[in-house]
């Protein structure tokens, strides 16, 4: 699993895809959060907009990713 350091309370789903780097633009990150290809925990997740706190797992394209404060 790998962790994604933030510095705010918590980051929205697009987001965290963006500042990882997973996709190239917000517009992929909203086809492909709301074609069903991302999973919060356990569950499908098609809101782009969904907070992740730290402690959250997030799996995209068969890789696990959290996010974790900044010291």
């Amino acid at each position: 699993m790998e962790t994604i350091i933030i510095k705010t309370e918590f980051i929205k789903l697009q987001d965290l895809l963006k500042f990882a780097n997973l996709v190239e633009s917000g517009g992929e990150a909203k086809e492909r959060i709301q074609s069903g290809e991302v999973t919060v925990g356990d569950e499908v997740c098609t809101q782009r907009g969904k907070k992740i706190r730290p402690g959250d797992d997030v799996c995209f394209q068969g890789k696990h990713y959290t996010v974790a404060y900044a010291d």
